[in-house]
């Protein structure tokens, strides 16, 4: 048989069957004297096993030993097996985090730990605010870690007066122009921080944000917010850090 009815046989393509010549899994046949290929059975078997070897994730590498001594794939089929149960593990991970983005209708950017925090931002909440608390998020749980994004997210699960209260304060924030007066500013920055005072205060379980973490969050701020709103941000933070500083280190 020529190598186009080998491969339909098989299975695979006729690039396949040269490229397994080349990597001398599978012998070349002889050639005839218009210089055509000929296979017989044998190469169709051989090509059979050498597929199923591979569709168990045998790499090409160790399969002249297998196709010799099919008896010596005990250790390496040990290893396929372990390698497929973390696969399952890791796909199994996915589908549960898919699942809780579809549910909650968080970003799917967003850190699973937070993603009902942010799942329903409002619809009053301008496009680019909506951007700028999904990115600061973002950069807080990953320098928090999964433990401590966790125990960010439960300290954010606020009752709903609470809740309506830090919105309120949130709506006032987002229209701040660069016509709105210092002592506005401070005003508002002094109120955010007292309603903020008592989740601070909850905060047990959260592990620290590393020193990097106020640069990084001060840029962010810069980059993405007007001046004014940059500096409500900076004068709340100044508060939040004289009202509970952070402790000593080293």
């Amino acid at each position: 048989m020529r190598s186009s009815e080998l491969a339909e046989l098989a299975g695979v393509t006729v690039r396949t069957l040269r490229h397994y010549h080349q990597i001398g899994l599978l012998p070349e046949p002889p050639r005839t004297s218009g210089d055509y290929r000929t296979y017989d059975v044998g190469h169709l078997v051989r090509v059979l096993r050498i597929t199923r070897l591979t569709a168990l994730g045998i790499p090409l590498s160790a399969l002249p030993e297998l196709l010799e001594a099919p008896s010596a794939a005990e250790e390496l089929l040990e290893e396929l097996d372990r390698q497929a149960a973390t696969e399952i593990e890791r796909l199994s991970a996915r589908r549960a985090s898919i699942e809780v983005l579809r549910r909650t209708g968080a970003a799917p950017d967003m850190p699973l730990e937070l993603s009902a925090v942010h799942s329903d931002p409002g619809p009053d909440m301008p496009e680019e605010m909506v951007r700028f608390e999904r990115e600061q998020l973002i950069l807080i749980a990953h320098l928090l870690g999964e433990v401590g994004a966790r125990d960010l997210a439960a300290l954010l699960d606020v009752p709903n007066d609470a809740r309506s209260a830090l919105a309120t304060m949130a709506q006032r924030y987002y229209t701040l122009d660069a016509d709105t007066p210092d002592h506005e500013v401070e005003a508002l920055a002094e109120e955010w921080a007292q309603q903020i005072y008592p989740l601070v205060a909850r905060a047990e379980g959260p592990g620290r944000l590393p020193p990097v973490a106020s640069d990084l969050l001060d840029e962010l701020s810069a980059r993405e917010l007007r001046p004014i709103q940059h500096r409500a941000v900076q004068a709340l933070q100044r508060r939040l850090v004289e009202k509970h500083p952070e402790p000593p280190t080293g």
